[in-house]
């Protein structure tokens, strides 16, 4: 498998700072802005909405700071943007859609690998929004990878290998490891392995991005288990690849939202034993779609 020999994205184009309603501090080159001037204990009104809308577009995710928001408020506001779901396997806030991490001495924290939410689902995620309520002292940050940089910064030859493949994603390799074999079984009858293409078509910016991961992707429909190992080995290991992240430093009452289709995100767990509480909110999205890459 050939190594990318770039030093950052094909086409880095930085996008805008400036909104009818607020600006953007950007916190990386291509993926990550703060948002400044938007109190979210008032009501996100259509045209800030459709301001938010397009910046989470622009940036893939943004932040907030300093939103003394309750779980209900957080629920609303990620409601705003559709249908939220309720997580099957980790355990709830005070919501039934707010899933709560909670980490302490007890317990590591364990989503330190690059992934995409619940891509395992028929229909996945649109994006997702967490809140911090309690930090470590130090550490305990998370990162995003903008996949469609990713996918433009691919070599010429692998984007025309992976054009049109489909993968397998499932559950059953993370949350079913605790699972006797029974209920595995199970589980799997009400949530079956996901078939989505490799290289996913943003429904409304129409940007190309990749969409396996290292959590949920098992392998790559109709080629030779080898190949797909070595093929999403490498697809995977692009979101490590500096250029193409963001890294933000939880303060409290701050907040993340991203955009699940365009990227993926790590949190790093770096903190233990410290206590770490955050609260998440994720909305459902659509089908994901492959479209033929224009060719030149």
């Amino acid at each position: 498998m050939p190594v990318a020999t770039h030093f950052g994205p094909r086409a880095v184009t930085t996008p805008r700072t400036e909104y009818g309603f607020f600006t953007v501090q950007p916190v990386g080159t291509c993926i990550g802005g703060e948002i400044q001037g938007v109190d979210l204990t008032r009501p996100v009104g259509a045209s800030l909405h459709a301001d938010l809308h397009q910046s989470l577009l622009d940036w893939k995710v943004i932040f907030f700071r300093d939103q003394r928001i309750s779980a209900t408020q957080q629920r609303d506001f990620a409601r705003l943007w559709g249908e939220l779901e309720v997580h099957p396997f980790l355990p709830a806030g005070d919501l039934p859609e707010v899933v709560r991490f909670a980490k302490d001495d007890a317990t590591k924290g364990y989503e330190n690998i690059w992934h995409s939410d619940v891509t395992w689902r028929q229909i996945p995620s649109l994006g997702s929004v967490l809140r911090a309520i309690e930090l470590p002292p130090v550490g305990g940050d998370t990162l995003w990878a903008d996949m469609a940089a990713a996918y433009e910064g691919l070599p010429e030859d692998v984007r025309d290998r992976i054009d049109g493949l489909t993968a397998v994603h499932d559950f059953a390799g993370s949350f079913g490891q605790a699972m006797s074999d029974e209920e595995l079984e199970r589980t799997r009858r009400e949530y079956p392995p996901a078939e989505h293409p490799v290289v996913r078509t943003h429904p409304e910016t129409g940007q190309r991005a990749i969409y396996v991961n290292e959590i949920f992707t098992s392998h790559i429909v109709g080629v030779d288990p080898d190949e797909s190992d070595e093929l999403l080995r490498f697809l995977c290991a692009q979101a490590r690849i500096p250029e193409y992240q963001c890294r933000f430093r939880w303060e409290p009452d701050s907040i993340a939202f991203w955009d699940n289709r365009s990227a993926q995100h790590y949190a790093v767990s770096d903190y233990w034993p410290a206590h770490r509480v955050m609260e998440r909110v994720t909305i459902i999205g659509d089908l994901p779609a492959e479209e033929e890459r224009p060719r030149p």
